[in-house]
């Protein structure tokens, strides 16, 4: 007498579910990366373009006296994927204000705040090239909370960052102390020096004239 063996055994299913949870897995892995690179590629096209319309706003203007987030969302500067509440790709917040990028002068250029990027998200846009020739209008980039990288803080370490005295160079004293120059005007992080300074998540600083 034959068995009747059409069906299948409980190893057999065993395996298939298995051969399907690897396949679902992998495609998890693949679906998120590719939704951190679309991410990534807004917020760099985000920048550029917030940066592009508020230098061309302001163009034949002598100083940003005035900008902040509200103003440039007022002359239409922030592009359209930056929502109403100012949302970056990543949850956090978008922000703009005046700032000094020559020393001495204030309102002579303008920052660019992006919060709770991711620490991957962090180190890509800290080394991204924004622009180092002289009509690029790029002054410097930093990761908050590093104290390290010429932001002109002083010496003491325990200070936060400030802004508003960042200009790039690393050049000048703040409260009578030198400070180090990592790096130079327009230049953005070293790959080592990024992913010491991002954590999770991390807020970024650019600044430009």
């Amino acid at each position: 007498m034959k068995n009747n063996q059409n069906g299948r055994s409980m190893v057999e299913m065993l395996g298939v579910l298995a051969i399907i949870g690897v396949l679902s897995a992998g495609g998890l892995a693949g679906y998120s990366k590719a939704m951190f690179k679309h991410k990534l590629n807004n917020t760099m096209e985000q920048i550029t373009m917030l940066v592009t319309n508020i230098r061309t706003m302001y163009g034949t203007q002598k100083s940003y006296a005035g900008l902040d987030t509200s103003k440039a969302r007022e002359l239409g500067a922030m592009p359209a994927s930056i929502g109403a509440d100012n949302k970056n790709p990543f949850k956090g917040t978008v922000t703009v204000g005046a700032a000094q990028a020559r020393k001495g002068v204030d309102n002579s250029g303008f920052t660019v705040t992006y919060t709770n990027l991711p620490k991957e998200a962090c180190i890509a846009l800290a080394t991204a090239d924004f622009g180092s020739g002289a009509g690029s209008g790029f002054v410097g980039v930093v990761v908050q909370g590093d104290t390290g990288v010429g932001n002109n803080n002083s010496a003491d370490t325990s200070k936060p960052y400030d802004p508003e005295l960042y200009i790039g160079s690393g050049a000048g004293k703040t409260d009578g102390e030198t400070t180090t120059k990592a790096r130079g005007e327009g230049e953005a992080y070293q790959m080592a020096a990024a992913i010491t300074a991002c954590q999770e998540p991390s807020t970024i600083i650019w600044k430009f004239y």
